[in-house]
């Protein structure tokens, strides 16, 4: 998920009823729902090695309380140098309760990178695999509403209350956090159900004449009823749009065919390099573009694309990684590109 959304679910979490078990609670889970995104720090290195180490060890059970303990430690070192000179009761954490509450908010980072197409590999470094829920997009502004409006809304309220004279000794924004994260829940509910009926209406067709290999259905964000579909069978792929309401594979009949292309030399190279092996464990619908450079120099470009990003609609594919070869098939250049150009494609 995105940042803010990984913040404000932490909010919410302190909010909920934590933030009155200790003090610092509040900005321990903030600063712990989005940590795991430390792994950042890798892009210094190349765009290819950070995107290797994306959703690695900081994504993981193990890597939980390792993270947790970072938070809490960078929390500790503010809470002293700010109250060193002041030894009252009142300004001492539960630092074990803050190391529990730290590990929580981690959970919920992996939680919510794990509803989303990308994945996470939570059981690294025994086993490799990536998991996705595939329910929710990156950015998805229906959680995004949810948290803001719990965090916002309290606030409000008060200030109308004190405005008017009324008065309350209990801190405001709990009922409004617990209800927040129920109707996250509720969301994921709504969005696994419609997934369900995407996947099973894209199973009761064939493609093409085709019986497909396997097939996978994308969510957009905001409405829960329109999905991507990306179906792969024996000869190529296609990408159409679902409609999980009525349920419909491709209502607006702008299905896109791309054809597998034809292992060559130059394809092979390029995936047995640093930048391929990543991306390759990494994609679901991986396919591959190859073209000559243009004189005066001598060599390929191969890029690698997942078409669970190649939505019909649009131009361009984001994640995409290129691959630059000389005339011998050395690698010359190898980065992940934002916005790829979109590979070849047939519409039927």
């Amino acid at each position: 998920m995105d940042p803010l959304t990984h913040l404000l679910t932490g909010a919410c979490m302190s909010r909920a009823g934590l933030n009155r078990m200790t003090a610092l609670a509040t900005p321990t889970l903030v600063l712990a729902a989005e940590a795991s995104d430390i792994d950042v720090v890798a892009y210094v290195r190349g765009s290819a090695v950070g995107f290797a180490h994306h959703r690695g060890i900081t994504h993981t059970f193990v890597g939980v309380p390792l993270v947790a303990a970072l938070v809490v430690g960078f929390v500790f070192i503010c809470h002293w140098l700010k109250h060193r000179r002041d030894h009252s009761a009142s300004s001492r954490p539960r630092w074990g309760l803050l190391f529990v509450f730290s590990c929580l908010a981690g959970l919920s980072h992996i939680l919510l990178d794990y509803t989303t197409a990308y994945g996470v590999r939570p059981f690294e470094p025994f086993s490799y695999r990536w998991y996705a829920w595939d329910i929710v997009s990156i950015v998805e502004p229906v959680l995004l509403l949810i948290l803001i409006a719990a965090l916002v809304l309290p606030g409000l309220g008060s200030l109308i209350s004190s405005e008017i004279g009324v008065r309350r000794k209990e801190p405001r924004g709990r009922l409004a956090a617990i209800l927040a994260l129920l109707a996250m829940a509720g969301t994921w509910a709504v969005r696994d159900y419609e997934h369900r009926r995407a996947m099973a209406a894209m199973q009761a067709r064939n493609y093409e004449g085709a019986e497909p290999v396997r097939f996978s259905a994308f969510p957009y964000s905001v409405n829960p009823f329109k999905w991507m579909g990306v179906v792969e069978t024996q000869n190529f792929f296609e990408n159409m749009h679902v409609d999980s309401l009525t349920p419909d594979v491709d209502p607006d009949n702008n299905a896109r065919i791309r054809y597998k292309p034809q292992e060559t030399a130059v394809t092979l190279a390029a995936k047995k390099s640093y930048l391929g092996r990543v991306y390759l464990d990494w994609a679901r619908y991986p396919i591959t573009e190859t073209e000559e450079l243009a004189p005066p120099q001598k060599g390929y470009v191969v890029r690698f694309y997942d078409l669970r990003y190649m939505f019909p609609e649009r131009e361009g594919s984001p994640l995409s990684a290129v691959v630059v070869l000389d005339e011998n098939l050395n690698v010359v250049e190898q980065r992940m590109s934002a916005r790829g150009e979109r590979a070849g494609s047939a519409r039927h």
